[in-house]
């Protein structure tokens, strides 16, 4: 069995090495990440088992980090952050997080929290690419190629495709796809959902008036799965 992969995400060079040495010298495979959006690509080819994450970092924002994976993603993730208000816990845990710790803290401390995480998650692996026969989505990098094309899923069908994508083969039914797109409030307004899946249609399916991927379910909700027999739209 190979050790667990833990990637470090930290802007300061002397935590990186710190908690290099210290999950090194205890066999763990270690890789680093000192951006955000390096994190990002780092966790989506690198597949580690366990993300340590810090939320201030220098491009984007350790909770915009957690919210991007958490769209493709169970990879377990600890918070390492200087913020020690009861809001910013709140919030790190509510975008995804798995636990949270304030920094300074003992390096034993750090390393109880990282064996309990991986024995709560013994074994995840990122699914950071969705490939089909006829398009592609890097959640990870935020593209979609059709055709070897890339195509532009505006923020709202982005997110539409990513909650369709992560229940594959399952039901969702408008009322949940509303409140996870647009919010509580919204959980009525079907018609919303009509005219953002047809312009997903036109733009990924091959066939449009008969969807291959994103289904339909008359007065429920949609699917995505692949492929299979045509579905009335």
């Amino acid at each position: 069995m190979s050790p667990p992969r833990v990637l470090i995400v930290d802007d300061e060079p002397q935590i990186l090495r710190a908690l290099r040495a210290n999950l090194e010298a205890r066999d763990y495979l270690v890789l680093t990440a000192a951006t955000g959006k390096q994190a990002v690509i780092e966790i989506a080819d690198g597949a580690p088992d366990l993300v340590i994450l810090d939320l201030g970092l220098p491009d984007i924002s350790g909770l915009e980090v957690l919210q991007s994976l958490r769209s493709w993603s169970d990879v377990p993730v600890i918070v390492v952050s200087a913020r020690s208000s009861d809001p910013d816990k709140i919030r790190a845990l509510d975008e995804g997080a798995d636990d949270y710790l304030t920094k300074p803290f003992s390096m034993g401390e750090l390393l109880a929290r990282v064996r309990a995480a991986l024995r709560r998650h013994p074994s995840i692996e990122a699914a950071a690419v969705l490939a089909t026969e006829d398009f592609t989505i890097d959640f990870a990098r935020g593209s979609v190629e059709v055709g070897g094309a890339p195509v532009h899923l505006t923020p709202i069908e982005w997110k539409i495709v990513t909650v369709l994508v992560r229940a594959e083969d399952r039901l969702v039914t408008q009322r949940h796809l509303l409140d996870e797109v647009w919010g509580e409030e919204f959980e009525n307004e079907s018609g919303y959902l009509r005219v953002h899946m047809t312009h997903i249609r036109r733009k990924l399916e091959p066939v449009p008036a008969q969807p291959r991927y994103f289904r339909t379910e008359p007065g429920i909700g949609y699917r995505f799965s692949r492929p299979g027999a045509p579905a009335e739209a």
